[in-house]
C-alpha cells in the first residue's frame, strides 16, 4: 500500500513537472524571439533618443571616462613617481594626491553607476553592462585594502603590496576597456559615429601609459648624457698615461 502511494505520488510529481516545463520553454522561445525582433528592429530602425536620455548618457560617459580613463590611470602614474622620490616630503605629497585620486575615481564611477541604474534599461543582456556590474562590485576593494595597509616593515606588507597594485591594474584596464565597450554599444543602438570620442580616448590611454612608461626610464635616459666619476677617471686612450711631472722628465730626457 505505501509502494503504490509513492508511485502515485512519483506520476503526480512528473506530471506536474512536465505541465511547469512545457509553458516555460514556450515561453522562453518566445521571449528570445521577441528579443531577436527587437534587436533586428534596432539594427534596422535606431533608437530615438531624447534629449533627457541623451543628457544622461553623456553624464553617465563623462563620470565613467573620468573615473576609470584618466582619474585611475593618473594615481597609479603618481605612485610609481613617488617610488624615485628621494624626500620625505615628496612622497608624502604624491601619495595623498594619489589617494585623493583614487577616491574621486570611485565617487564618480559609483555616480555612473547609480545613474546607470536609476534611469536605464538594466536587462545586462549586452557586455557593457556585465562588466560594469563586475566593475562596480570590485572597485571598492581597492579603497578598503588602502585603508587597512599594513605597516613597512611587516611580512605581510609585500602580499598586500602586490594585490593592491594587481588589482589596481586589473579594474583600471577593465574600466578603460569597458568605455570602449559602452561607445560601440551606444553607437549600435543610435547609429550615431563614435569614432571621434573614440580616439580622443585612444590618445589619452596612450599618452598615459608612454608617460607611465616613461617615470622608470627618465632618471636612466639623464644619466646617458652625463659622464660619471668613473668614466672621467678611467683613461679613454688606449696609450700607457703618465703623471705630468714624469712627462716632463722624459721629454727632457729624449731632447
Amino acid at each position: 500500500m505505501l509502494l503504490g502511494r509513492r508511485r502515485l505520488l512519483l506520476v503526480c510529481a512528473s506530471l506536474v513537472l512536465l505541465s511547469l516545463l512545457g509553458p516555460s520553454n514556450g515561453a522562453s522561445n518566445s521571449t528570445g524571439n521577441n528579443l531577436g525582433e527587437s534587436r533586428n528592429r534596432t539594427s534596422s530602425h535606431p533608437l530615438e533618443v531624447t534629449p533627457g536620455v541623451s543628457f544622461q548618457l553623456r553624464l553617465h560617459a563623462l563620470f565613467h571616462w573620468s573615473s576609470f580613463g584618466f582619474l585611475m590611470p593618473l594615481g597609479i602614474i603618481l605612485v610609481r613617481m613617488s617610488s624615485k622620490c628621494r624626500g620625505g616630503r615628496c612622497v608624502r605629497a604624491l601619495f595623498y594626491c594619489h589617494a585623493i585620486s583614487q577616491t574621486v575615481a570611485v565617487l564618480l564611477a559609483t555616480g555612473g553607476a547609480v545613474l546607470s541604474l536609476m534611469n536605464f534599461e538594466n536587462s545586462f543582456s549586452n557586455s557593457h553592462q556585465r562588466v560594469g556590474l563586475a566593475l562596480y562590485g570590485v572597485m571598492w576593494l581597492q579603497p578598503i585594502l588602502g585603508f587597512f595597509r599594513p605597516e613597512r616593515g611587516v611580512k605581510v606588507r609585500s602580499l598586500w603590496y602586490f594585490f593592491h597594485w594587481l588589482l589596481g591594474i586589473a579594474i583600471c584596464a577593465t574600466g578603460i576597456v569597458n568605455v570602449y565597450i559602452g561607445l560601440r554599444t551606444y553607437h549600435e543602438r543610435t547609429a550615431k559615429s563614435v569614432r571621434l570620442w573614440t580616439a580622443l580616448l585612444t590618445v589619452e590611454v596612450a599618452f598615459l601609459a608612454f608617460f607611465y612608461l616613461m617615470v622608470d626610464r627618465w632618471s636612466y635616459m639623464l644619466k646617458q648624457g652625463r659622464a660619471t666619476v668613473e668614466q672621467l677617471i678611467r683613461p679613454t686612450d688606449s696609450r700607457r698615461t703618465y703623471p705630468t711631472t714624469l712627462r716632463k722628465e722624459l721629454t727632457v730626457v729624449q731632447e
